[in-house]
């Protein structure tokens, strides 16, 4: 006689995106909108006492982790955390875990684009082959899972576009003809570096909750 056992599937109702920058956290929530996951959606700004750990690892998936251990160690609310960034080939894979501080510790990114461009000035454009990197780490009392995500393309001489954020101006998409700077976000959102993780992301929730 064969037995089967059915594992019932926990309920997921809030999910704490631990990020503060306004343009990740949107992104997260158009493309779990479109994966037809249906959740209520908390960030750091939601809650008052929560402050974010310093990002001391020495690869994304460290900070990931650092940052999805410490918000739910504050928060116990099923949590997803990033660690993204850009890696070009040419300078060894810098800005890499300093993509957002790549020119201090402000976080501009017009300047981290203009120190970028300046370190580049020389090189052609099959030099400047470069990638977004994107890891997850969702994190709650059963799982730690982590999910990866990246995306192919070349540092253009000059910013083009004006959607999106970060480094998306300069990042050229052969295929497209465009910057991701000038894609609309519905497009940027389908192939995006975050679209592949949050895509597998998704699965993961699919098979072991219900919502």
């Amino acid at each position: 006689m064969v037995v089967l056992l059915i594992m019932k599937k926990s309920y997921l109702k809030t999910l704490f995106i631990a990020t503060e920058n306004i343009g990740k956290l949107n992104e997260f929530k158009d493309i779990l909108s479109s994966l037809n996951i249906k959740l209520d959606i908390i960030s750091i700004k939601d809650l008052k006492d929560y402050r974010p750990p310093e990002e001391s690892g020495k690869t994304f998936y460290e900070n990931a982790l650092i940052k999805a251990r410490n918000a739910y160690e504050f928060s116990k609310i099923p949590t997803i955390a990033d660690d993204s960034g850009f890696e070009v080939n040419c300078l060894n894979g810098l800005p890499g875990v300093l993509s957002k501080r790549f020119y201090n510790d402000s976080g501009n990114f017009d300047k981290n684009i203009e120190k970028l461009l300046n370190l580049l000035k020389d090189e052609p454009f099959e030099k400047r082959k470069a990638r977004f990197k994107c890891v997850l780490v969702y994190k709650d009392n059963l799982y730690e899972e982590v999910f990866e995500g990246s995306l192919e393309g070349y540092i253009w001489f000059e910013k083009r576009g004006k959607n999106g954020f970060g480094y998306d101006p300069i990042f050229y998409l052969p295929k497209y003809d465009k910057t991701v700077g000038e894609l609309e976000s519905k497009e940027k959102n389908k192939i995006s570096h975050r679209y592949q993780a949050i895509s597998k992301f998704a699965e993961f929730l699919k098979i072991n909750f219900s919502f």
